[in-house]
């Protein structure tokens, strides 16, 4: 086995493939060293739910919904046209569904990934499964694999190791020792995309599992739409983790039951008599509240008031939320590789030749496609920028 190379990736999930592909396809030597047994297994994953590869919609407001401008050219070179494009070469029919999400028709990665890793054979990409990278020894990449300890000698190094969440499948965070010995300071690891803890009275047992369709999110002032979920142990699901990052530093949660009510449409049909129905039956007559919502709105407001006070908690109903849940619960992470500590081409500035690329970076978006499009482009941001330097 050869102890030197061209360049190594180390880690199979998006942003290691696409630096993989964008590096073979230009001609290089590429070897990815994978821990796990298999590759993409996040990416397969995420897969099952669907495989929401990006979002359609204008440049602008899909650079928004990042916490940083620091990806903001990766993405700009790399965005929802190209990451649709790029499947769509690797013959997955698409489609868009009616708020903008991009999937592939299959609604499973398992196609594309096994076409991925055709093309990335053809190019002569050579993957290296059960390979756990252990640190340096000098200029030298040690890894512990099935066959013992083994070293490679790259020329150039891409690291796309992950986050700090879903250990079991291989994003666990622990390259940061490796990265913190080169002086670099890493910053925190933090749960982002995730549900929070909530001390459910026993009457919300039978809505566990239940979505809740239909509401209005506010946080800081702005009104987000979106499904949750009630699970046994909080809430959580698409809705929630648009505005986590946001409840997790600090803000507090109000849902709007009737988000397509004005507040006076509420406060007119709560002046009905409510006569010998019961409180249930009532407001579920005149506010027309399905069984989820009418539960919430008994859990958060005992006992509850009448008219203008009641009207007002329909459309901004406080939760008090518990803790985030623990990070490797969550969808992604915060924190991280700092932005300064690299170049504009991801280079470590305190390791020549050595680039960071994908969710080991210091950044945040939402789920909704923002997640997997960033971690490709910035496997190809940091390709492109070794092949400028190699040119």
């Amino acid at each position: 086995m050869p102890n030197s190379l061209d360049v190594l990736v180390i880690g199979a999930g998006p942003a290691g493939l696409m630096a993989a592909d964008t590096l073979s396809a230009a001609g290089f030597s590429v070897v990815i060293t994978e821990a796990k047994p298999s590759i993409a297994r996040k990416f397969l994953m995420a897969g099952k739910s669907g495989l929401n590869l990006t979002k359609s919609e204008p440049i602008s407001a899909f650079l928004s919904r990042f916490d940083t401008d620091a990806v903001h050219p990766a993405v700009r070179d790399f965005g929802p046209d190209a990451v649709m494009r790029w499947a769509t070469e690797l013959d997955q029919d698409l489609f868009t569904g009616s708020t903008g999400r991009v999937f592939p028709k299959v609604m499973k990665a398992s196609p594309l990934v096994r076409a991925w890793s055709t093309r990335l054979a053809a190019q002569g990409v050579d993957i290296r499964t059960g390979w756990r990278w252990t640190g340096w020894d000098g200029n030298t990449c040690t890894f512990d694999t099935r066959d013992g300890v083994q070293t490679l000698t790259p020329r150039t190094t891409v690291l796309a190791l992950g986050g700090g969440s879903w250990a079991r499948l291989g994003s666990d965070g622990a390259w940061a020792p490796h990265i913190e010995q080169l002086g670099v300071t890493l910053a925190p690891f933090k749960p982002a995309n995730m549900g929070f803890e909530m001390a459910w009275s026993a009457h919300m047992a039978k809505f566990f599992g239940t979505p809740v369709k239909g509401c209005g999110l506010w946080v800081n002032d702005v009104l987000h739409r979106g499904e949750f979920v009630i699970s046994e142990r909080g809430i959580e699901g698409g809705g929630i983790y648009e505005i986590s990052s946001e409840l997790r530093d600090g803000a507090t949660l109000a849902i709007d039951l009737l988000p397509d009510w004005s507040a006076d449409k509420v406060a007119n049909a709560l002046m009905r008599k409510r006569g010998k129905m019961s409180v249930s039956n009532y407001l579920r007559k005149t506010l027309r509240l399905d069984p989820v919502r009418l539960a919430l709105l008994q859990e958060f407001a005992r006992p509850l008031p009448q008219g203008a006070a009641l009207a007002t908690l329909v459309k901004s109903l406080p939760v008090p939320l518990g803790a985030p849940r623990p990070i490797d619960e969550a969808i992604s992470t915060g924190g991280g590789v700092p932005f300064d500590a690299l170049t504009d081409g991801l280079m470590l500035r305190a390791r020549p030749d050595t680039y960071c690329v994908g969710e080991m970076l210091d950044w945040e978006a939402p789920t909704g496609g923002y997640l997997i499009t960033a971690s490709l482009a910035t496997g190809r941001h940091a390709a492109k920028a070794i092949i400028a330097a190699r040119a």
